[in-house]
């Protein structure tokens, strides 16, 4: 039945793509900023200054700690089987841990992705707070596009709870890339020791995606953890030390990552991509996405069978959810 629903929903949504009419893109901003857009003024002048340098910018105490409590809440109860996970979420387990039979429950589970079905879970992505600094990067017009409760498991001493650096653009098949962003939220203390997110500042400003692919590491990677390639391992770097409830918003071609967690305790943090409605598809054959394009492709049809036929670009129609303004293109 599922597999059913799931092939009908693919053949709407290919009618969706074909018949979008092609929108004039999101405009640079008037003063000459990039990355953010003027109709906002949360931001002040200095502090989108310094997201245009720099690619990132953290706001203290955004989220409350009592919905950081609901979300964990609830991430607990997926994983325990107390509630059930809709259709398209994706639970993983850290490589070092995926077949051990000691690991139960929410200890088992390293990541629960794409939860916009969720009704408790997509709470965070329509969060007002958080929707209010997202409309200063990228406009009214809001979808939520990927989303993640991340539980950074102790390290087993494989080393594989780290996440490589990469660019998130690597695994988004719209553009332009300026007008989408991530917000990353803390939801307990998070520095170097529980493995928080280190960036390379400036980095976004090359305008460039680089290639990835999985690295070489002895202890394993886990599933799509795909890291960059030929970059500058001398560039300076920033470890983001947060409280709960910190935010961080950062740019797609940001070049990021997570180091070891060398704690006793699970490290957790939810977020969302948003981009605006106006972003478009485009086609990754033949550039530097195919390899992530050939990846998803085949863990979808791993889900849905070999004969229900997508695209790369269905599968990211089918994730995306509106949260602000009006859906024009995605």
């Amino acid at each position: 039945c599922k597999k059913m629903q799931a092939t009908a929903r693919v053949k709407v949504i290919k009618g969706h793509l074909s018949s979008k009419p092609v929108s004039s893109l999101v405009t640079t901003p008037s003063n000459g900023l990039k990355y953010t857009v003027d109709e906002c003024n949360v931001l002040s002048m200095k502090e989108r200054e310094f997201f245009e340098e720099n690619g990132f910018f953290v706001v203290k105490g955004l989220v409350a700690q009592n919905d950081l409590d609901k979300y964990r809440e609830r991430f607990q109860k997926i994983c325990n089987k107390q509630v059930p996970a809709p259709m398209n979420m994706i639970i993983m387990k850290d490589v070092a841990i995926a077949k051990s039979e000691y690991m139960q429950g929410d200890r088992a589970i390293t990541k629960i992705q794409d939860f916009q079905a969720d009704p408790v879970l997509f709470q965070y992505c329509s969060h007002p707070g958080v929707l209010k600094y997202a409309e200063q990067f990228i406009g009214k017009d809001m979808m939520a596009m990927h989303t993640m409760l991340i539980n950074k498991p102790p390290d087993p001493g494989s080393k594989s709870s780290r996440h490589p650096l990469h660019q998130d653009l690597h695994y988004f098949p719209f553009r332009p890339a300026d007008r989408i962003v991530a917000s990353w939220t803390a939801m307990e203390h998070v520095d170097r020791r529980n493995g928080c997110l280190v960036v390379l500042p400036g980095s976004h400003r090359a305008g460039k995606l680089l290639r990835h692919d999985y690295p070489d590491w002895e202890g394993g990677v886990n599933k799509m953890y795909h890291g960059v390639r030929d970059f500058d391992e001398n560039a300076p770097r920033v470890h983001l030390v947060m409280e709960a409830g910190d935010t961080v918003f950062f740019h797609p071609l940001l070049i990021h990552g997570s180091g070891m967690n060398t704690t006793n305790g699970f490290r957790k943090a939810i977020s969302c991509h948003y981009a605006s409605s106006h972003c478009e598809y485009i086609d990754v054959k033949g550039t530097v996405q195919e390899n992530i394009e050939k990846e998803v492709i085949g863990v979808a049809r791993k889900r849905l069978g070999d004969d229900v036929q997508f695209k790369f670009q269905d599968i990211w129609y089918l994730k995306g959810r509106l949260v602000n303004g009006e859906r024009v293109n995605l």
